[in-house]
């Protein structure tokens, strides 16, 4: 079985005060745009445009089924999110995005995508295949989903956000899960 490689490089805007972290892109036959979280169906930009906009579809374009990705990278950089993944080559045992089937080849050095980010303060993780490398790879406590918990690399205190899954296979309406992610953006 093939691995495949991450296509995309970090988005590391230099502002970041958070790191948001999924696991891998889906297929690119997937994709809606060259960016993180880019299949029509994940709700990430929806549940986004609907906190910082009160409209869930601010980052769509109009009449077609693709995001903006320059609004999305304006607002990130605006906002200091920084995006990536936890892996930068996986197995794909199935031909989809699901995290299940999905097999951790090389995990991401998240150290220095860390040392790149010198105001960040939290890892946000957007489903359990990521969560679960961070807690590996730095030994923290696990939050619950919707919450925090708090832990120290090389002298730097961090936040790990668990947050739910943005794909719509996570049972939760669009409003619940928007609502987590506004607790967060409060905080941080």
């Amino acid at each position: 079985m093939n691995t495949e490689k991450h296509p995309l490089q970090p988005f590391l805007p230099e502002n970041a005060r958070i790191l948001m972290l999924g696991s891998f892109p889906p297929p690119k036959a997937r994709w809606s745009m060259e960016f993180f979280y880019p299949n029509w169906i994940n709700d990430m930009w929806r549940i986004l445009g609907h906190i910082f906009y009160n409209d869930r579809h601010h980052f769509e374009i109009k009449g077609e089924k693709r995001f903006d990705k320059e609004r999305i990278v304006e607002f990130c950089t605006d906002k200091g999110i920084a995006l990536y993944d936890t892996a930068c080559e996986v197995r794909r045992l199935k031909d989809n995005a699901s995290d299940k089937f999905l097999e951790v080849v090389t995990p991401t050095d998240i150290k220095a995508l860390l040392a790149a980010l010198p105001h960040c303060t939290a890892i946000v993780t957007t489903g359990q295949k990521a969560t679960d490398v961070i807690v590996a790879t730095f030994g923290c406590e696990e939050p619950v989903v919707g919450s925090k918990s708090t832990f120290e690399v090389e002298g730097r205190v961090l936040h790990l956000w668990r947050m739910p899954s943005t794909s719509r296979a996570y049972p939760l309406p669009l409003e619940n899960k928007a609502e987590y992610y506004r607790q967060l953006f409060k905080e941080e």
